[in-house]
């Protein structure tokens, strides 16, 4: 089995050999068995955790890449006519979100889409890639208070 301990930011799509879709729990990791959207099996070996990003690629050791693709994973749209509310009382809840112009998405959760309707949101599930921002000064992971 291969062995991949190094993740590339920025390369050639032309070299790019096959893909792997994860989601964004799946795109955390240090030491992990995958197996790409074609089938071939590899080994992450890296040396300190890491969450992994879409569109980034993992470099194995024969030098063949593979793209990283996020999954479409189960989410919740909230919109509102006060988003920065909304993402405000998200964020103190240290809850992965994705931010956009007119919406957020975060990962479904009754509690929190409650929560979002109590404050005057509107909320829908919705079927989609999930590339919520980065913790604290854009990098690392945000980690709601489940772990």
């Amino acid at each position: 089995m291969e062995i991949c301990n190094s993740i590339l930011s920025n390369y050639d799509f032309s070299e790019e050999v096959d893909t792997i879709s994860l989601s964004y729990e799946e795109r955390l990791m240090r030491r992990k068995k995958l197996v790409s959207d074609k089938g071939h099996e590899f080994l992450v070996d890296l040396e300190e955790m890491k969450s992994v990003l879409s569109d980034q690629a993992f470099k194995l050791e024969s030098g063949k890449l593979i793209a990283i693709k996020s999954k479409k994973e189960n989410l919740i749209e909230i919109k509102s006519e006060d988003l920065n509310k909304l993402i405000w009382h998200i964020g103190n809840r240290h809850i992965p979100c994705q931010i956009e112009a007119s919406r957020i998405l975060i990962q479904s959760d009754h509690i929190i889409e409650d929560m979002v309707r109590r404050l005057g949101g509107q909320t829908k599930s919705v079927v989609e890639q999930f590339n919520p921002e980065g913790g604290a000064y854009g990098m690392g992971r945000t980690h709601g208070h489940k772990h």
